[in-house]
């Protein structure tokens, strides 16, 4: 099952990258395939074999690592090492050692398909070209006030925009490109439920081959809402984001008397219709792990049992779980937190393996090093190394009123600093290819200010670092390798 973490496979290569990894067995498992290509590099195959074990290790560990630094770290001249990296690619055990490192999820979740699409060279090269991912925040409001969210208390959108907003919506769906079935999502912002026009968008988006997500509290999940907004039924996956497992969990977090129960109430009711239509939407479950609170994983693991219990035969398809590292310092655990943290997980499995076997579980970057033993460090992008020109060929979110926000933390009415982030507003005559060619083309920029790089979410940070390296890995000379792995 995907939840256990084999630490003992038989190739040594494949696991070289891993804190239990042995280098000396893996480069002996790799010397005899490289008698023909260790004559081209000037190298012994035994020290070719050591050299190339290094780089999967350091790559597998630390994705971000411009290639100077790493051929510094091997003591190679620069030919040597153009040579030695010329092998490393024409070797696929390798390459997959470092895909399945402790930072392999770097790699196979988000740099390499970007990589794909040719969106990164793109923003390297200033070139415009049609946003890889966009988000529709559709939401006027939400029924939450969380303590960690940025959002404005109070803030919100007119009910007057909706008409508009959903209009405008509706035609940049009709406008999109269709050769990437999961570009688009909804998400906010605001609560995009709160929206009676969402199904709606939901539906128009399925028509042209899309696969939506819908990232909701689903407070406002109720039956009365699936009513009345059908084309719910459309999306691919309805991610709910849950903020606790007990009704004074939920109190503390979101200052939302009886939203616990409501919201357990709204998702059984989803199981239990979702089996009786046979609609194929996908339903996922967010938890974020919050400071001391890894022991109450155990109680995750009910509260997905609980809701299979309404549907055996659909059990929730999937959990992204994700580890809080805001507030400490360069994003490290404390050993006492980590300890903790690595109890909760195996607890947590072992009840999962009993109670919800089939339950897909996305560990994200941080939570998946620390269960293959390595101590992850999340890009810690600061306004000194955040773009000026940020990345819209890659990702832009668009609210309520049009306004293309380059990071997915800024779109929040009301946010002070945020609307310096907005790279063009969408009308009925300026369609978002337009609003991202412009920004591109006309050489904008925005110098960030101390603070700024909270409006960068996760998959912002990792897309900046990315970008970071290839700028100097094309600026060091290494035009033509950047980046390592492509």
């Amino acid at each position: 099952m995907a939840l256990q973490v084999d630490r003992t496979p038989l190739d040594p290569i494949a696991v070289c990258a891993w804190p239990a990894g042995n280098s000396a067995a893996a480069a002996a498992a790799l010397r005899p395939l490289l008698d023909e290509d260790a004559p081209g590099t000037g190298l012994e195959p035994d020290r070719l074999a050591e050299h190339l074990i290094a780089l999967a290790r350091r790559y597998g560990t630390e994705p971000f690592t411009p290639l100077e630094s790493a051929r510094r770290g091997l003591g190679l001249d620069r030919a040597t090492f153009s040579r030695v990296l010329a092998v490393f690619y024409r070797t696929p055990a390798l390459r997959t050692a470092v895909e399945q490192g402790p930072a392999g999820m770097y790699w196979t979740n988000t740099i390499l398909p970007l990589e794909r699409r040719g969106v990164l060279d793109a923003v390297v090269r200033g070139e415009p070209a049609f946003p890889y991912s966009v988000g529709l925040y559709p939401g006027p409001s939400c029924m939450f006030r969380c303590h960690f969210c940025v959002r404005v208390t109070g803030a919100r959108y007119q009910q007057s925009a909706l008409t508009d907003g959903n209009a405008m919506f509706a035609s940049l769906i009709d406008r999109m490109p269709t050769d990437n079935p999961h570009a688009l999502y909804l998400s906010g912002g605001l609560e995009p439920l709160t929206n009676p026009g969402t199904g709606d968008l939901v539906r128009r988006a399925a028509a042209r081959g899309f696969k939506l997500s819908l990232y909701t509290n689903s407070f406002a999940l109720t039956r009365q809402t699936l009513d009345r907004q059908p084309g719910l039924w459309d999306l691919y996956a309805l991610r709910t984001s849950l903020y606790g497992l007990s009704e004074d969990d939920y109190v503390a977090t979101t200052t939302k008397k009886g939203a616990f129960q409501r919201v357990k109430d709204n998702l059984t009711r989803f199981q239990a219709l979702r089996r009786e239509r046979e609609a194929p939407v996908r339903l996922g479950l967010n938890y974020i792990i919050l400071p001391g609170r890894a022991g109450r994983l155990i109680g995750l693991a009910d509260y997905i049992a609980d809701l299979n219990d309404a549907a055996p035969d659909r059990p929730v398809d999937f959990l992204t779980l994700r580890e809080d590292y805001s507030g400490r310092p360069d994003g490290k655990l404390a050993p006492e937190e980590r300890g903790e943290l690595e109890h909760g997980l195996a607890a947590f499995e072992e009840r999962i393996r009993t109670r919800a076997p089939s339950l897909h579980i996305d560990y994200g970057y941080a939570l998946q090093s620390l269960r293959l033993g390595v101590d992850a460090e999340l890009p810690r992008i600061r306004p000194e190394t955040m773009r000026p020109t940020a990345h819209p060929q890659v990702a832009v979110q668009v609210d309520l009123l049009g306004d293309v926000y380059l990071y997915r933390e800024a779109g929040f009415p009301g946010l002070q600093g945020a609307e310096r982030y907005v790279a063009g507003r969408l009308t009925t005559g300026t369609g978002l290819e337009e609003v991202v060619r412009r920004f591109v083309t006309e050489g904008r920029q925005v110098a960030p200010r101390p603070g700024e790089e909270y409006f960068l979410d996760g998959f912002d940070q990792t897309v900046t670092a990315r970008l970071n390296q290839l700028e100097a890995d094309i600026a060091d000379g290494w035009a033509e390798q950047r980046g390592f792995l492509r």
